[in-house]
């Protein structure tokens, strides 16, 4: 996804020069891709024109992407990293709403496109909207997500094989993180600015998340990072 350079991480340091390089072509196919796709709709453009308007093979275009769906959708990663980590760190006592309220409200300040806020990310949704295989690929994508949440809360909690708590506390986060996002979406794309709606994107998250709080702490047990009184 094409958005602002503030939007993208700086060079990491962590990262041999191969590393970095790797990472900056995916970079420059994906963008390539999303202008394509922006263009002329994604189901019209084809994985050899993609890799063609790179300047690289479509071997080394499917070396970077699973799928074509991936090129257009290439922050699935991210948010897998960002979603997991926020919960594996959270502070003691903490159910996964907190540390995931805290994320979400720094990507929207920062305006990166995980936040949903944006004043280019209507475009962007558009194609989504405009495409039975992103949207199919966007709900595997969440799937994806509460599975990945769901392993971090067992893992922090100590739950038990078969304990429900932790799916039941990934799939009311990833639903109230989704809620939000297609509330804003909504906004955006009948054409509020980004600066206008963003008072009320922050405060529809802290009233989610504040339900969704509610509702982990009155799961107990291991909806809660250790440490809970």
């Amino acid at each position: 996804m094409i958005s602002d350079p503030a939007s993208r991480p700086a060079p990491d340091d962590g990262l041999s020069l191969r590393e970095r390089k790797k990472q900056q072509t995916r970079q420059r196919i994906s963008d390539v891709a999303t202008r394509l796709f922006a263009a002329r709709g994604f189901d019209k453009v084809t994985v050899a024109e993609v890799a063609e308007a790179a300047g690289v093979s479509a071997m080394t275009v499917f070396n970077h992407f699973a799928r074509k769906e991936d090129l257009y959708l290439d922050r699935i990663p991210e948010a897998l990293a960002l979603f997991t980590r926020a919960v594996r760190e959270r502070r003691p006592g903490e159910t996964a709403a907190e540390p995931v309220r805290r994320l979400f409200l720094g990507l929207a300040d920062a305006r990166h496109p995980l936040g949903a806020l944006g004043d280019t990310f209507p475009a962007f949704w558009r194609v989504i909207l405009d495409s039975p295989a992103l949207r199919a690929r966007v709900r595997e994508a969440v799937e994806e997500l509460e599975g990945a949440v769901a392993q971090a809360v067992a893992e922090t909690t100590g739950a038990r094989p078969g304990d429900p708590v932790p799916r039941l506390t990934a799939a009311l986060t990833v639903t109230a993180y989704r809620t939000v996002c297609a509330t804003t979406m909504a906004r955006l794309l009948a054409g509020e600015r980004a600066d206008d709606a963003a008072p009320g994107h922050r405060a529809l998250i802290d009233t989610t998340f504040d339900a969704l709080e509610a509702a982990l702490r009155a799961l107990g047990g291991p909806a809660r990072a250790p440490g809970s009184p």
